[in-house]
């Protein structure tokens, strides 16, 4: 329990409704073991259990997509697009909003982390037999379709069509 909430609550200098308000939160502490426990009691079997992951994957990879999807390539392209694009968001976050410089080698350094996730844009094409032109021709034919008259409107970007994804 926090000292200054127990301190808070029981000090004479606050009005009741403050005193009131500190003896609420000192009845609501997180009992973190049943946190645990329903966080655990919410995860999918293939999240906690490696033999029930490992026949997922199976499964996809021969199964279920006919010719199978290559789960390895598939978790590469997902798990390092995401982490080349926190790089690249960790520059930006920088320059924005501590002062880091907008200059040639902060600029290059943005430019060889967008190198990082094309890699792995790559590899998700090479996972789904696709080409990074096909995925580019679908996100234009997508956008014209949300934004009939070719340009952004707001309530097209907040009231999308069913299938419009």
């Amino acid at each position: 329990m926090d000292p200054n909430t127990i301190m808070m609550a029981d000090s004479p200098y606050n009005d009741g409704w403050t005193q009131q308000y500190y003896k609420d939160k000192m009845d609501r502490q997180v009992d973190t073991q049943k946190y645990l426990e329903f966080v655990d009691g919410v995860t999918s079997q293939e999240s906690k259990d490696y033999i029930a992951f490992n026949s997922r994957c199976f499964q996809i990879q021969s199964v279920e997509s006919g010719d199978g999807l290559p789960v390895h390539r598939l978790l590469t392209a997902a798990l390092g697009m995401c982490a080349e694009s926190g790089e690249f968001t960790e520059i930006v976050k920088k320059i924005v909003f501590q002062g880091k410089p907008v200059n040639v080698d902060n600029l290059y350094h943005m430019k060889r982390e967008l190198g990082d996730i094309m890699w792995y844009v790559a590899q998700a094409c090479m996972t789904l037999d696709t080409t990074i032109d096909e995925i580019i021709e679908m996100n234009v034919e997508k956008l014209e379709k949300r934004y009939p008259g070719g340009e952004f409107d707001v309530h097209y970007s907040e009231n999308r069509k069913e299938g419009d994804v």
